[in-house]
């Protein structure tokens, strides 16, 4: 047999756990990775992954050398607010006189003020916008994207971003999910009249089920946004109409989110600043992804992190992402999210690699698809210019990325200088 593509010569072989279900407990701490390795590629697929010496005699028509350098699955992020207009520096002075999300939400700002400028730019505008975002994160090493909408608040500005979502997947070797957030903020003028926005958001299902839009739908449940009653009603009809679930839960109160999510067996739950002890025990009893933001809480100026150590040691599978956004975690960069994992949620190296690869890809239904590099599996992958896997997390604010592959093909590298 000729194979397409040897990698050989690599310092250290990340090998996560390829599972039906999400790590969980002590198995995050469980990350196989192997010295001495290659692998080999054939139709965009791991055909082989076995000792450096065996691979270096292997018939291949193209070989790349890792300069005993590291070697990991492409990472996962797995909760990005990807295509939006505009931006919002402007708002860097309330953050700094200490305002809350919700008293800048509360003055027009926040979702509210992209929600504007999403409406006013042009399918085209976000088209071109949007794809400099997620090239940016397919250099940080990222091949699997979560995209949700969610600037909108109604039908047409939410189908114009689910459709450049769309274009962006037609465009680019990268696999990106789309998500409904219909329900990420309360428009002005239903304040007071919250669970008939919650109709007119459950009324756009269909379409969106039929136009096959989007794969999940979330929801903001949280204190001024959405209750818990009504964001069952909108999961609840999701549910039925097929969609997998997910929801923004207890980012700000406990309200029980994580409990609805558990409830609702959601893909996932997200952001758990607040959880209670009660809504970690419901996860940990079930797959629900915790996908913890801990850039969010960094951008916001805020102390309390997501309590991710409670949520392993009780059994919970938890994934980190960016949150990419433009208010409250403005940042393309996964690397330096797994930088903040290890100061700010004391996880540890091996915790964070099965986070970013292959619970990142159950919490978004790739569970089987992406995140480990397993015989048969899409060749994602991507080369690092660091010595081993400990050094991501280590060295923050740079990108470490040399290049990165996906369905064996080289998708980026870094340019050298000359």
């Amino acid at each position: 047999m000729k194979y397409d593509l040897l990698v050989y010569n690599i310092g250290q072989l990340i090998l996560p756990k390829a599972s039906q279900t999400p790590l969980k407990g002590q198995e995050m701490k469980e990350l196989v990775v192997k010295e001495h390795a290659a692998f080999a590629v054939l139709d965009g697929k791991i055909a082989w992954i076995g000792h450096d010496q065996v691979g270096r005699s292997l018939s291949v028509r193209e070989k790349l050398d890792a300069g005993q350098k590291l070697v990991s699955p492409g990472l996962v992020d797995s909760h990005t607010h990807l295509v939006f207009g505009g931006s919002r520096e402007h708002e860097l002075p309330f953050k700094q006189a200490g305002l809350s999300y919700l008293e800048i939400l509360a003055k027009g700002g926040g979702i509210l003020s992209t929600v504007e400028a999403t409406k006013l730019a042009t399918e085209e505008e976000l088209f071109m916008k949007t794809s400099v975002h997620l090239e940016r994160m397919i250099s940080f090493g990222v091949t699997t994207i979560e995209a949700k909408s969610g600037y909108g608040l109604e039908r047409a500005t939410e189908f114009k971003q689910l459709k450049v979502i769309r274009r962006l997947q037609e465009k680019y070797p990268a696999a990106i999910v789309s998500t409904f957030l219909g329900p990420h903020a309360v428009p002005p003028s239903y304040k007071g009249n919250e669970d008939q926005f919650i109709n007119e958001m459950i009324g756009l299902l269909t379409e969106i089920k039929q136009e096959q839009l989007a794969q999940f739908v979330d929801i903001f449940c949280e204190t001024g946004v959405f209750s818990i009653s009504q964001s069952r009603k909108f999961l609840q009809a999701a549910k039925e109409l097929g969609f997998g679930l997910k929801i923004h839960a207890d980012e700000i109160h406990s309200l029980g989110g994580a409990q609805l999510a558990a409830q609702l067996g959601a893909a996932s739950a997200d952001h758990l600043v607040a959880s209670s002890d009660e809504g970690i025990k419901c996860l940990s009893e079930t797959d629900t992804v915790a996908v913890l933001l801990p850039g969010t809480t960094f951008y916001l100026g805020k102390d309390r992190y997501a309590k991710a150590r409670e949520l392993i040691d009780h059994g919970t599978a938890v994934a980190i992402a960016t949150d990419f956004n433009p208010g409250s975690c403005v940042t393309e960069n996964l690397q330096m999210i797994m930088c903040l994992a290890a100061l700010k949620l004391k996880m540890t190296a091996e915790e964070i690699w099965n986070a970013v690869t292959v619970n990142a890809a159950h919490a978004i239904g790739k569970g089987m698809e992406a995140g480990t590099l397993a015989i048969g599996q899409q060749a994602d992958f991507v080369l690092w210019n660091v010595p081993n896997f400990r050094y991501i997390p280590y060295h923050f604010g740079v990108n470490h990325t040399e290049s990165v592959y996906i369905a064996g093909d080289k998708t980026w590298e870094l340019k050298p200088y000359g």
